[in-house]
């Protein structure tokens, strides 16, 4: 073997090491994630509990989600839900990094008691709104003191301002996450382009504008996307605040699937909705990535 084949073969050798390093990490997604996965998109159109003998019934699971008046209004909350939170989150996530972004004394206090929330547990955040919310709560006592008793209520147990009041709530406690992605993206952006474009005149809008929010377009995509999925995913907060209720008004694709799954032993429905919810995710979730990376395009 000559020298040059020699090196050929070392260098195949030292390139195809460390992908061997890949091979247990990849057997165990297979076992835990993709296995399960291609199982579940299965036994969806079958009609098994759990245990025991099963049949194949086609498509009738994934017809009675939209046929059930409870799936439906369900998959109608998970919208509501996620576009108040997409819009909401990101919206005052910006405004807060760019008064924050700021220098002036005690930003950083700030900074880490707007991101508190964010490492806060879903269940406590629940709890926490739970008694906010409440009749002798802390928002009914004020509006008291301020003379506006006819509009004190139970905001979660009020089927038109349930969905409402939980969303308040999620918001709350995840805008610090958008929040610090645009501290992030913020500090990158060189301070000389800034300088440049107020000495040739911009105002402090015109440099939001056409200066730090098409620079901040990673940072948006990012957000977008990560606000998006969870806005889908919500589970924890509702089923603390107020468990799917008052009735439905406040079910969702996630609690939906949990009492069907779990409350009442249909696994094979709340594999259907599962489904259900994983392509609604992803196909959102491209839609949007497409939208933000073409008007990246455009600026």
């Amino acid at each position: 073997m000559t020298a040059a084949a020699r090196q050929r073969s070392r260098g195949r050798a030292s390139t195809s090491v460390p992908y061997s390093f890949l091979i247990p990490a990849g057997a165990l997604a297979m076992a835990i994630i993709v296995l399960p996965a291609i199982g579940g998109f299965y036994f969806s159109f079958t009609d098994w509990r759990g245990f025991g003998p099963f049949e194949w019934v086609g498509f009738e699971n994934y017809i009675r989600v939209f046929e059930n008046e409870r799936s439906a209004n369900a998959l109608r909350n998970t919208l509501v839900l996620a576009v108040v939170v997409v819009l909401a989150q990101n919206i005052l996530g910006l405004i807060l990094a760019l008064a924050l972004f700021q220098p002036f004394r005690g930003r950083n206090l700030l900074r880490v008691l707007f991101f508190l929330p964010v490492v806060m547990s879903p269940v406590i955040i629940g709890y926490l709104w739970q008694f906010i919310y409440g009749f002798n709560g802390p928002v009914n006592q004020v509006l008291r003191a301020l003379g506006l008793e006819e509009w004190a209520r139970p905001w979660l147990g009020d089927p038109q301002t349930a969905l409402w009041a939980v969303a308040i709530a999620i918001v709350w406690q995840l805008t610090g996450s958008a929040m610090v992605i645009y501290l992030a993206g913020l500090e990158g952006i060189s301070q000389d382009v800034l300088a440049a474009a107020s000495m040739d005149g911009a105002g402090a809008w015109q440099r939001l504008v056409h200066i730090r929010l098409p620079l901040l377009a990673p940072a948006i995509t990012i957000n977008l996307a990560l606000s998006l999925i969870t806005g889908f995913r919500i589970f924890d907060q509702i089923i603390a605040m107020t468990g799917g209720g008052p009735g439905y008004a406040t079910e969702t694709i996630a609690t939906t699937i949990y009492k069907e799954s779990v409350v009442f032993g249909e696994f094979a429905a709340g594999l259907a909705l599962s489904i259900i919810l994983a392509v609604s995710v992803a196909v959102f979730s491209a839609i949007q990535v497409w939208m933000t990376r073409r008007s990246e395009e455009v600026h």
